[in-house]
């Protein structure tokens, strides 16, 4: 819903923006951020093991929703806060995403790695297709302040049970060569 928000009139509740903007910013910055974040992420893990890192990637991948919560609530004129806030985004899901692709990895370890990895990463497309489908319902009935701010409590409940994962602390880390 964040393209659609960027676009829609301020009379509606969105930003309005036009295409030409949202694609400089998600097209350019954001896939410039994401890669960034994605790097940076992959980096983080080898050095420390995902142990250290995953509760930060998470947030990392959450906490940019307080952005678009603001944006939705105060619609600055300046464009240059959507800028940041995507920028935000975008390099938080690449850092957290990171770690995800870890602990996929890690699951997934056994005799059949590249099935598990297939079904899993299966099941991770199926987590975002579904909401996405309704998420345009949702929207409607709560307006954009609204739907953002349920998103970021809808991420609670994730957040809550990542606590619960089990995995070595270190794996991911960079072994040392002798």
């Amino acid at each position: 819903m964040l393209t659609p928000f960027l676009i829609d009139n301020q009379d509606v509740g969105g930003m309005g923006l036009t295409t030409q903007d949202v694609g400089v910013i998600y097209g350019t910055f954001g896939v410039i951020s994401l890669t960034i974040g994605g790097i940076i992420g992959g980096i983080v893990i080898s050095r420390d093991g995902l142990g250290k890192w995953m509760l930060p990637m998470i947030l990392a991948m959450h906490l940019p929703i307080v952005g678009f919560i603001l944006l939705s609530h105060f619609h600055p004129e300046s464009v240059y806060y959507v800028y940041a806030t995507v920028i935000a985004e975008q390099f938080g899901y690449g850092f957290g995403f990171a770690a995800f692709m870890m602990y996929l990895i890690y699951i997934a370890d056994g005799e059949s790695k590249t099935s598990h990895y297939s079904i899993a990463t299966g099941f991770m497309a199926l987590g975002m297709m579904l909401p996405g489908m309704l998420s345009g319902f949702i929207q409607e009935y709560l307006g954009y302040g609204n739907f953002f701010v349920w998103v970021f409590v809808a991420t609670i409940p994730g957040l809550i049970l990542s606590r619960f994962l089990i995995f070595p602390k270190e794996f991911g880390k960079k072994s040392e060569k002798k």
